[in-house]
């Protein structure tokens, strides 16, 4: 019997031993920050810490370890890189990597944001990035479904720690009025900066409130001395900049209204833009869809731009670009600059335009240049672009200007290489179908055309006018419609001294 009780009370241990190394090996996958207490907005917008500590009693023990500056970015498209395949759907907050936690960061529920669209949620946003920053391995900053946050003008900074995702799946409203913007502070809105591996994500909405800005008097709109454009006392804010930060993914996200352009991406390299919805009216000016400058290894994918200018702009220092299925209305298309203002050298090259859709659109695809700037664009190919009554559906500017004032000169960005395929459609007759402008002094080489049909739209009323060319050297592998008869055969004589001024 008293063998019996022995044995009944060591099974009865060790049952209880049991249960308690098993209940506390089933950790959840996610590690959930306590409340916040919020943080006085007028004080902490002013003067944001740049590495915030997190709510109380939060933080994983894990040991600190270095993060590199600027980590390696991938490998250039054709090179074994790892882009995403494009058409994907955004997804939900990502996985952590086996035996990790993904640490969630909700700004409401954590970090005290009101998220009504009217109170000022600058500081619960900034200091939950900052904590999520600060800390090792993966981190989501959530921003959920069913609230608005007002954001001031920001900046987000890293390098971080781990990785750090922005799951925006609610609204992020800008200050509507431009005089509630600080005076110092009005060219930028948010901004990411050395934010490298960030992803930026979700269903939400980003509205950069920009009407206000449209209608200020530096602006020019059209209608008042033609396109778009803004003067010199104009400092509106682009909507999101993401600044020397590598390995960036945006994705999902519907963008819109931002007071200049929606994004801009200035000195980064490895970024993924997908599944976007970006749109502003059409006479708003200076609303480009997505800049990229001094910028490599892009890929936009998927992605639909309703504006008043550029879909997609691509500026001086941008190499390796792809862009595909993308969906153009409204604005001015999809522009390799404005490159070589004011006699600066500019190199572009190594782009690529497929399976694109261009409508209503004041030019299709078009490469501009200033007179008298210097450097090279080079490998550039247009494939399978659906033109829908465009009015410039293939335009090569080198006389580009915005005065009447501009003298030509004896030098220009070397324009060769260029090959157009599969562009189809319609177009506005007021303008050539094709437009090759080049220069007197630089002319454009390597210039090819294959399988290129565009009609005029029913709508237009007018006669066609002929492709238009000047001082550009090329050919057409398939006969064309409209027939382009103008290209001039070979190189030119002194090709040889103009190839040295490629850049690439």
């Amino acid at each position: 019997m008293e063998v019996a009780a022995r044995t009944a009370i060591s099974l009865l241990l060790a049952l209880a031993v049991a249960s308690v190394y098993l209940c506390g090996g089933a950790q959840g996958r996610y590690h959930r920050h306590t409340k916040h207490t919020k943080h006085n907005s007028a004080h902490a917008h002013a003067h944001a810490p740049s590495q915030a500590p997190g709510p109380a009693g939060s933080r994983r023990h894990a040991p600190p370890h270095a993060r590199p500056e600027s980590p390696p970015a991938p490998p250039p498209f054709g090179g074994g890189g790892a882009y995403p395949t494009p058409g994907a759907a955004p997804e939900p907050a990502p996985e952590p990597a086996a035996g990790g936690a993904a640490s969630v960061y909700d700004v409401v529920k954590d970090f005290g944001a009101v998220g009504d669209g009217v109170a000022d949620d600058t500081d619960a946003i900034k200091t939950a990035w900052d904590t999520a920053c600060s800390e090792d391995g993966d981190g989501v900053v959530l921003a959920a479904a069913g609230y608005s946050f007002l954001v001031h003008t920001t900046v987000f900074t890293g390098p971080c720690q781990g990785s750090v995702t922005i799951q925006l799946d609610g609204t992020i409203v800008a200050p509507s009025d431009p005089d509630k913007w600080p005076a110092n502070n009005k060219g930028n809105w948010l901004v990411f900066y050395n934010a490298h591996g960030t992803t930026l994500r979700g269903a939400g909405l980003i509205d950069g409130k920009g009407q206000k800005w449209w209608e200020l008097p530096c602006k020019v709109h059209k209608g008042q001395g033609g396109s778009s454009g803004h003067g010199a006392s104009c400092d509106s804010p682009v909507a999101l900049r993401f600044f020397t930060s590598n390995n960036v993914t945006v994705q999902g996200l519907k963008v819109q209204n931002s007071p200049e352009f929606h994004f801009r991406f200035d000195t980064c390299r490895g970024v993924v833009v997908r599944g976007l919805s970006i749109s502003s009216p059409q006479q708003s000016p200076n609303t480009d869809g997505i800049h990229i400058e001094n910028t490599q290894d892009v890929l936009i994918a998927d992605t639909a731009v309703s504006n008043g200018d550029d879909c997609v702009s691509i500026g001086a220092g941008t190499l390796n670009v792809h862009i595909e299925n993308v969906t153009c209305a409204l604005g001015h298309g999809i522009s390799i600059g404005s490159l070589g203002k004011q006699g600066t050298r500019a190199c572009v090259a190594n782009v690529t335009v497929r399976n694109a859709v261009i409508r209503h659109s004041d030019n299709g695809v078009r490469i501009k240049t200033w007179q008298g700037g210097s450097g090279s664009v080079s490998a550039v190919s247009f494939e399978n672009v659906r033109m829908d009554a465009v009015r410039n559906p293939i335009i090569i500017d080198q006389y580009y200007c915005l005065s009447r004032s501009c003298e030509n000169a004896t030098t220009a960005v070397f324009v060769s290489g260029v090959s157009y395929a599969g562009i189809r459609g319609t177009y506005d007759a007021r303008s050539p179908p094709i437009h090759f402008g080049c220069s007197d002094a630089v002319p454009c080489t390597n210039i090819t055309l294959a399988d290129v049909e565009l009609l005029p739209a029913a709508a237009s009323g007018q006669a066609a006018d002929d492709p238009f060319c000047w001082n550009v050297y090329g050919n057409t592998a398939t006969p064309t419609v409209p027939p382009v008869a103008c290209l001039m055969d070979g190189v030119p004589g002194n090709y040889a001294d103009k190839s040295s001024l490629k850049c690439y």
